[in-house]
């Protein structure tokens, strides 16, 4: 079985989804939301857990037989960044001694696109150093120092880290008004009978559609043989909104930025991403007309 923390979140979710059309028992975490959605409903065990209370987090290895770990679950930074990083780092250790005291294969664990932050080569690989930069978010930040965290805690215990450089991921159940990707919020202006503002048809860069995302990371977790620590996780085919002008209002005007590279995730999994951009865009409008998430 494998454990999938923030597994009702959007990431999370796809990728239980994806462990379980290769098999997999799955059992997921969520802190506050026991719902669902409607492609896990009923497929998963969901734990209702605050990753923070260690004793509660190694109970789970009392109650499955976990083999594997999918650590996704993050939370969002308030006005202290001592007490996020605090809350996230304390679910980060608490994960990895869980990891150690069951024995499992795999440790998988988010890190971030945001890594690469600094580097002006493009598209963004795995080989390049991460340079010291300003970061433009905590999350980022975090992320970046989970890496090393993640990489020594597990050294010499056969459990084998899988560190995910995830990439500009947005889809079906992200947050409809997210500031982290404009379609979202745009999708539900239409839905709500307005008409959003142009999306500028040059602007773009990285991007992923959460089902692909979920389905990359599974393919990591279900490699037979993996031959490096770090992936990149993400669609690897830089994108801009022109693409979806059938679907998205769009004006000229924008500016593209840095895409990873994925060609170590393709070769080592065969994972190649199942949607166009515009497809991706279509599918969204479908799934946000036909879902209450």
């Amino acid at each position: 079985m494998i454990l999938v923390t923030g597994g009702l979140g959007m990431i999370g979710a796809h990728t239980a989804r994806a462990l379980l059309d290769l098999g997999h028992d799955v059992v997921v975490t969520s802190h506050r939301r026991t719902d669902a959605p409607s492609f896990l409903d009923g497929k998963v065990i969901v734990e209702q857990l605050d990753l923070t209370d260690r004793e509660a987090f190694l109970a789970l290895g009392k109650r499955h037989d976990i083999s594997d770990i999918v650590h996704l679950a993050g939370s969002i930074p308030g006005d202290d960044p001592v007490a996020y990083f605090r809350h996230d780092t304390a679910a980060l250790f608490n994960a990895l001694d869980a990891a150690r005291a069951w024995g499992v294969r795999r440790f998988a664990v988010a890190s971030s696109i945001g890594v690469y932050i600094g580097q002006d080569e493009n598209p963004w690989h795995e080989g390049m150093a991460l340079p010291t930069a300003d970061l433009p978010h905590l999350i980022v930040a975090f992320k970046k120092a989970v890496e090393p965290v993640t990489t020594h805690s597990l050294a010499g215990t056969g459990v084998r880290p899988i560190v995910l450089r995830i990439g500009s991921t947005w889809g079906p159940l992200m947050d409809p008004e997210s500031i982290f990707s404009p379609i979202p919020p745009y999708v539900s202006a239409v839905l709500r009978g307005e008409t959003p503002a142009p999306l500028p048809a040059d602007a773009g860069g990285d991007w992923c559609y959460a089902p692909d995302m979920g389905r990359a990371i599974a393919s990591l977790v279900n490699a037979d043989a993996l031959n490096h620590t770090a992936y990149n996780v993400s669609s690897g085919k830089p994108f801009v909104y022109g693409e979806a002008a059938g679907q998205l209002a769009v004006e000229p005007g924008g500016e593209t930025s840095p895409h990873l590279d994925i060609t170590r995730l393709t070769e080592e999994t065969g994972f190649i991403p199942s949607f166009t951009f515009p497809e991706a865009v279509a599918d969204y409008f479908t799934w946000r007309t036909t879902n209450g998430r």
